[in-house]
């Protein structure tokens, strides 16, 4: 049986979330039907039983043959076990089609969703909502649901024979159903609060040691263990105190309800004795209601946990429904066209952009890129630069002005084709769960061996990748934790060089590597972006002297642009970040 007050947590609006959840499990209601009719013939067999053995009883008094009565017995029991089986399958396959369905559901609409929407929320708590919610909501319609509608036909029926057989008894069980409910209700009150305490430090707990497996080298660095063991005992003292005391009043619940059910029974026992004695009722009756005592009260205790539990599941629904309805990346327009192979002429036009449209972080912005050009982008941490790549991309749309490729607005492009117009290599290296091959073959899948090896070649990728243990065909886990930040790099670069993209992004691609693997990378980044339109975003200066335009950015707006000799002999922002970075 679940905790007894557990903390639950509470739909917003149950009525709607629910009319939902039958709407997205539409397709699934035939399984649901069948699975909510064997229940209902499961809890039948289990009213009817206590019945028939009352009457073997009363024929056994009678010195009647009790073979036919036995045998009906016999082949309910056989019954119910075959129906309680075909249950638990059914409700297993139903079950898992509908977390299959769920799942593929949640994980299309967070596809469709633009990068504005996982800026503003943690990856963590999106990964919970596609498993833990989605499990819970299966568990609660598959499951708890189908044991509702059990205890609820068992609660009907054996109360309607219980009235059928005497009313006077009727009365006197349901005492202790009474006193039952009132126990399970003083329990609930002390318990879930204490249950939300220990959930609450439960989570400090998992926090601080995170903090510390993920910080393990610092922790060791500064010599902090003795400082991180005695907070991990302070907050597992918190922990076993609050969890002792929540287990402690939880487990009051059982012992006191079956002390209270045994009063009951006895109390039953007593007067159904009396009234047998003086004639009342038949011995047979007294058996079957006895039974039927012992199967009333036990399922009210169960439908307040399945109750809770529902509840959690159906506020799981409403945040996997917040994702479904959240607004998705806007659709093409009706006359948008594909980009083609564009050349690459590149303006922005008055562009004004800011992540919180109060708070702009571009300002009336205006850049002219011609096809072919390497264009650099430098300037603070902040400045706008990286926000002036993703609105090139459409990871978002200017608040005011517009983008143009090649004279027309991006948004007269169609996305998908736009997207393949681009190939970019971001500063934090982005790796697959997949062989080496797969990963350099992310943007373009169709790519043969050759073709991957080429590319590889081109990116100086190529001699690393012989040296793994199966080449091409090693897979890489945790990211490629196995490798370097500059092999990592050159991987990455290597994808770039295989979707042969007319646009190419270098977003900081060297600033974590050392200078002999920066040469290494910029070497593939020269060959990357020969005859081709660039943009790269750095930090070391030296990498970009080349460029045809380098534009300084300072505080969301051009302050200059120019090529480095110009730029030097202005001996404005750009010289002095360079008389900075050469004086370091």
């Amino acid at each position: 049986m679940a905790r007894r007050g557990a903390p639950v947590v509470k739909p917003h609006d149950m009525r709607g979330t629910l009319r939902r959840l039958l709407d997205v499990t539409r397709g699934h209601r035939r399984g649901l039907g069948r699975v909510f009719a064997l229940s209902g013939l499961g809890a039948t067999s289990g009213v009817l039983s206590p019945l028939l053995i009352g009457m073997v009883i009363d024929r056994i008094s009678a010195h009647a043959s009790v073979a036919l009565t036995l045998t009906l017995l016999a082949g309910l029991y056989m019954a119910d076990w075959l129906i309680d089986f075909g249950k638990q399958w059914m409700m297993a396959a139903v079950g898992q089609r509908i977390v299959l369905h769920l799942r593929l559901a949640l994980f299309e609409s967070m596809e469709r969703l633009p990068l504005r929407f996982f800026d503003r929320h943690q990856h963590g708590e999106l990964m919970s909502r596609l498993t833990n919610d989605v499990d819970n909501i299966s568990s609660t319609i598959s499951d708890s649901l189908a044991q509702l509608m059990v205890y609820a036909f068992t609660i009907v029926g054996t109360l309607a024979c219980m009235l059928w057989l005497s009313p006077p008894l009727t009365a006197v069980s349901l005492v202790s159903v009474a006193l039952v409910l009132l126990l399970a209700r003083t329990v609930t009150r002390r318990t879930r609060p204490l249950f939300a305490r220990q959930q609450r430090v439960l989570g400090e707990l998992d926090g601080h040691v995170e903090e510390t497996v993920s910080g393990m080298a610092t922790v060791k660095a500064y010599g902090q263990e003795q400082a991180m063991i005695a907070d991990f005992e302070r907050l597992n003292d918190r922990l076993c105190a609050t969890a002792t005391r929540a287990q402690t009043w939880s487990g009051f619940m059982m012992p006191l309800s079956n002390a209270i059910n045994n009063f009951g029974f006895l109390l039953v026992a007593v007067t159904s004795g009396v009234m047998a004695v003086r004639g009342m009722i038949d011995i047979g009756v007294v058996s079957s209601f006895l039974l039927y005592v012992r199967q009333f009260s036990r399922p009210f205790v169960d439908i307040a946990n399945i109750y809770n539990t529902f509840q959690t599941a159906v506020a799981g629904a409403e945040r996997m429904f917040q994702i479904m309805d959240e607004e998705p990346e806007p659709a093409d327009a009706p006359d948008a066209i594909d980009a083609g192979s564009p050349r690459g002429d590149i303006v922005f036009d008055h562009v004004s952009f800011g992540y919180d449209p109060a708070h702009p972080v571009i300002h009336d912005v205006t850049l002219a890129i011609p096809a072919g050009a390497r264009v650099a982008f430098v300037g603070q941490t902040g400045s706008g630069k990286t926000t002036m790549v993703s609105l090139l991309t459409r990871c978002y749309d200017p608040d005011a002005g517009r983008v143009l490729l090649d004279g027309r607005d991006l948004r007269g492009y169609r996305m998908a084709s736009l997207r393949h117009a681009f190939g970019s290599v971001l500063q934090e290296p982005s790796l697959f769960e997949d062989t080496v091959a797969a990963n350099i073959a992310f943007g373009r899948p169709d790519a043969t061996r050759d073709q991957i090896r080429e590319a590889a070649r081109a990116a100086g990728a190529d001699g690393f990748i012989e040296r793994l243990e199966h080449g091409y065909d090693t897979v890489l886990t945790g990211g490629g934790s196995a490798l370097s930040q500059g092999e990592r790099q050159l991987l990455t670069i290597a994808r770039a060089l295989l979707t042969d993209a007319p646009i190419v992004i270098l977003d900081e691609a060297t600033s974590a590597v050392d200078t002999v693997t920066e040469q290494s990378i910029r070497r593939a980044m020269i060959r990357m972006t020969a005859g081709r339109t660039s943009i790269v975003i750095a930090h070391r200066l030296s990498t970009i002297r080349d460029s045809d335009l380098i534009v300084v950015f300072e505080h969301g707006r051009i302050v200059e642009q120019g090529t480095h000799e110009s730029l030097m002999t202005e001996g404005g922002v750009y010289a002095r970040m360079v008389a900075d970075q050469t004086a370091g």
